[in-house]
């Protein structure tokens, strides 16, 4: 669907909700909506182990945001919630929207996201059903959601494999059979340094009969552009000449950026819908059956280049990004006696498509190589002619991502004594990887075999299957005193076959060099199996045959990644595990209003395959957690107050890196230890309210983090890759984010302003402090990289709440600050150009929005 199409769309029904009230006359009017009550200090309530209770009534470690609170804080998507969630911290994998790893309590090694690599450590779900993907977050527009609950510590018995350090669940709010209304919101705002952008939201709730209701939503947003590519040059060795010190002159190919140069080249539009329909089969029988669609352009580089300058870079291929998903889920709630029988299962549909600039990579390996001649003279860019090509390399890549998950569970009364909630568990996702790293003019007999152009190609496919059944009982041992212990039984199952890497000259029976263009006799189509199920460069070694068995993924020239049994060909690489992960509680409430509780619970994050035949296969990673907190309701319900100190023991942590000509690897590290404390508060004064909440995080690795998986962690007495002791990396150490808001009557309107101040202290970008480049010369990835600063951003708002509608000023970002979310790099060895992302620029609007 095109922009102008998704626009349209949009125009409709934002047209139809503002033309209702027409319809609207042939039926009773409802009365005048009033503007939401404030609800920091009401009683929210929450599902967060699976049942309907009140925040304050639930013993685990809860942050919830409402949907008035989402809406006074005008969020919208994953950072900007995120950055109230203080437990939560995010790796922004080149800063795209939909590309950010989440992680919880300080359970981050850095380095993940990877396609191929491992799942994540924190589970997301829409709803009942899980959405986490691999490679990046679904970053889900936030419009007409009931609240989202931010579930910190191990919740591996009610949510699984993917939840290790915690889960983030969005609540969407429900279609409602007791009468008609809707809301419509539009937005303008400009960008500091950067251009114009906006939003226009609506909502429909509309019954069907007095048992069936449809809620349908639509959006559309474009967030404006504020990095600039900036003109420039790069110039290359010629592979000829040398200088004094032996390294090359850079004499050869100079190309320039002029035809990408563009003002603010980093916007994106955001359109989509959502649709849930609600029946009442009876007074005990539900069904819910709801879909989602969204579609995400990006274009333009979210990170900026420090070298060139602020808010610049210097990039010389287009950069775009499109992320579609498509959500279906359906819901059956019902009794089946006095219990709560609960089926959930979804269907998710995700594709992404996009263009990177790697001309960094070029840059780094020439200079790498410059005592060689540089690129031109240590590879073969060259052309059909045998002319020296421009080397610099242009990355296209897709992701198709599915799920499917099912769960059934029952649940005894809320109200009994000794309850339980159990249930089984089903999810299978797969992920069809593609990417291609294309240089332009490369000669035919130097590219993957079947695609010229192409200097190295990953096409693989990815199933990730995992089984559950899971238990969980409270015991009320006297009125005030609760013990709960639950545990979950899990199998899964990991596969990975494919393609990855050069190709090789056919001629000669694949035994002409150079056999592709970086010389490589081992990597790529020289790993590919032959009908007698050698590898075709044993086989050209020991003169056998060189037929190659056809590719067991569509697109690839062979298969290299999977393994060979005789009869039935090639078959994937897999990974399997089995286990239990458990939780128990205990909680008490020594007067009304003050809940005590302890937790000690355990989580896993699923093992998987490295590409590499020569790297083994990773391990399940665990991490065993160790809480109290308590949960306050003081001075008449007006003051809440919530905090929770833990212990969190990492063990076996699983640890990406680029390795060798940048490719991923996993491998198990070693234990890691957490301590930290969490706090959240409201203070409700009428007129004021203020609410804030905060986290500390004392994250460490506890062995050394060795180059090598050694299960001694000695090193064999190296130096290792980072220490005992060393920081765990991204999250920072301490988190803090706080929210004023003033209300007066003024006439028939509510006049306000609301300052809202976040504030994150400094982290490292990468555990290690010691590493190699391909020469072998030893750095520092984690100076190279650069620390993420501390920064303090404040927001600010300004506006009236009348009965049907409401205008308001804001300014966020209002100081500038240029808060870094995360640090990268193009490659394992392009630390000569570290790239920040940073918070939005100050950005002022103006936001309305009506009630009908």
């Amino acid at each position: 669907m095109s922009s102008s199409a998704h626009r349209a769309v949009i125009a409709a029904l934002l047209s139809s909700v503002f033309t209702v009230p027409a319809f609207a006359q042939t039926t009773p009017a409802p009365p005048p909506a009033a503007a939401p009550a404030d609800d920091s200090n009401a009683d929210i309530v929450v599902t967060a182990t699976k049942r309907s209770e009140t925040l304050q009534n639930v013993p685990i470690s809860v942050q919830a945001l409402t949907t008035k609170k989402l809406d006074e804080l005008n969020i919208t998507n994953f950072k900007q919630y995120a950055q109230q969630l203080t437990s939560v911290s995010f790796q922004a994998l080149g800063g795209t929207p939909g590309t950010n790893v989440i992680y919880m309590r300080g359970v981050a090694s850095g380095g993940d996201g990877n396609h191929s690599g491992a799942l994540p450590s924190v589970g997301v779900y829409l709803d009942e059903q899980p959405v986490t993907t691999i490679g990046g977050n679904l970053d889900v527009h936030i419009y007409d959601v009931a609240r989202i609950e931010s579930l910190s510590g191990p919740q591996g018995t009610l949510y699984g494999a993917s939840s290790e350090a915690g889960t983030i669940r969005i609540i969407s709010n429900k279609p409602d059979t007791s009468h008609f209304y809707g809301r419509a919101d539009v937005e303008g705002n400009h960008v500091s340094k950067g251009g114009f952008g906006g939003k226009a939201e609506g909502m429909i709730n509309l019954p069907l009969s007095s048992s069936a209701a449809l809620r349908v939503i639509g959006y559309y947003q474009r967030d404006a552009g504020y990095i600039d590519n900036v003109a420039g040059t790069r110039q290359f060795c010629g592979g000829v000449n040398f200088d004094t010190a032996g390294n090359c002159v850079k004499d050869g190919i100079s190309v320039s950026n002029a035809a990408f140069v563009k003002k603010d080249y980093n916007d994106t539009e955001i359109a989509g819908g959502r649709a849930a329909l609600k029946v009442d089969l009876d007074s005990n029988w539900t069904v819910t059956p709801s879909v989602m669609y969204q579609d995400t352009r990006s274009h333009g580089s979210y990170g900026f280049d420090p070298k060139v300058g602020d808010l610049k870079v210097q990039h010389f291929f287009p950069e775009f990004r499109r992320d579609r998903f498509i959500q279906a889920g359906l819901t059956i709630e019902g009794k089946v006696g006095n219990w709560d029988l609960t089926y959930a299962g979804a269907y998710l549909d995700r594709k992404t498509y996009q263009s990177s600039d790697y001309t960094d990579y070029s840059e780094a390996y020439d200079s790498l190589y410059s005592s060689a001649g540089g690129l031109a003279g240590y590879f073969y860019y060259r052309d059909n002619a045998g002319r020296t090509i421009d080397p610099r390399q242009q990355v296209i890549g897709s992701d198709h991502f599915k799920k499917l998950s099912q769960e059934l569970r029952v649940a005894s009364p809320a109200s009994d004594r000794f309850r339980i909630v159990a249930g089984a568990f089903y999810q299978r996702q797969t992920n069809d990887i593609y990417q291609d790293y294309k240089i332009a003019n490369l000669a035919t007999t130097l590219s993957v075999n079947g695609s010229p152009g192409t200097l190295w190609l990953t096409k693989q496919y990815r199933v990730d299957t995992d089984y559950a059944m899971f238990g969980e009982a409270s015991f009320d041992i006297t009125p005030t005193l609760t013990a709960t212990a639950g545990a979950r039984a899990y199998i899964y199952d990991n596969s990975l076959i494919g393609f990855f890497g050069f190709g090789r000259d056919p001629a000669n029976g694949f035994n002409t060099t150079p056999y592709n263009a970086a010389g490589s006799s081992r990597t790529g189509v020289a790993g590919c199996f032959t009908t007698n199920g050698t590898r075709l460069r044993d086989a050209v070694a020991a003169g056998a045959s060189t037929t190659l068995l056809p590719p067991a993924v569509a697109g690839g020239p062979c298969t290299n990644l999977g393994t060979f049994a005789a009869g039935s060909g090639v078959q994937p690489v897999k990974a399997s595990g089995q286990g239990v992960t458990y939780r128990f509680n205990l909680s008490w409430k020594p007067v009304t209003g003050v809940l005590l509780y302890g937790t000690a619970s355990r989580g896993f994050r699923p093992g998987g395959i490295n590409r590499r035949a020569d790297v083994p296969p990773y391990g399940a990673d665990f991490l065993t957690n160790y809480e109290i907190g308590a949960k306050t309701t003081l001075l008449g319900g007006k003051l809440r107050l919530n905090g929770a100190i833990y212990q969190q023991n990492w063990d076996k942590f699983q640890f990406a890196f680029l390795g060798l000509n940048s490719f991923t690897q996993i491998q198990n590290g070693p234990n890691a230890r957490i301590r930290g404390a969490e706090i959240q508060g409201s203070l409700n004064l009428r007129a004021l309210t203020l609410s804030g909440s905060a986290s500390y995080t004392d994250a460490k690795t506890t062995q050394n983090l060795c180059f090598a998986a050694d299960p001694t962690f000695t090193c064999g007495g190296a130096t290792p890759s980072a220490p005992a002791g060393t920081r765990l990396p991204i999250t920072p150490q301490f988190k803090a984010s706080g929210t004023a808001r003033y209300t007066v009557p003024i006439g028939t309107a509510k006049a306000y302003g609301q300052g809202v101040v976040s504030y994150q202290s400094s982290a490292s970008s990468d555990v290690r402090t010691l590493a190699f480049t391909p020469t072998g010369v030893p750095y520092n990835p984690a100076a190279t990289l650069g620390r993420l600063a501390a920064f303090t951003t404040a927001d600010f708002a300004i506006g009236a709440e009348f009965s049907r509608f409401s205008l308001e000023l804001f300014l966020q970002n209002a100081f500038d600050a240029r808060g870094q979310l995360s640090r990268f790099q193009q490659c394992g060895s392009c630390g000569q150009r570290p790239y920040i992302v940073p918070v939005t620029p100050q950005t002022i609007g103006v936001r309305l929005h009506t009630d009908f």
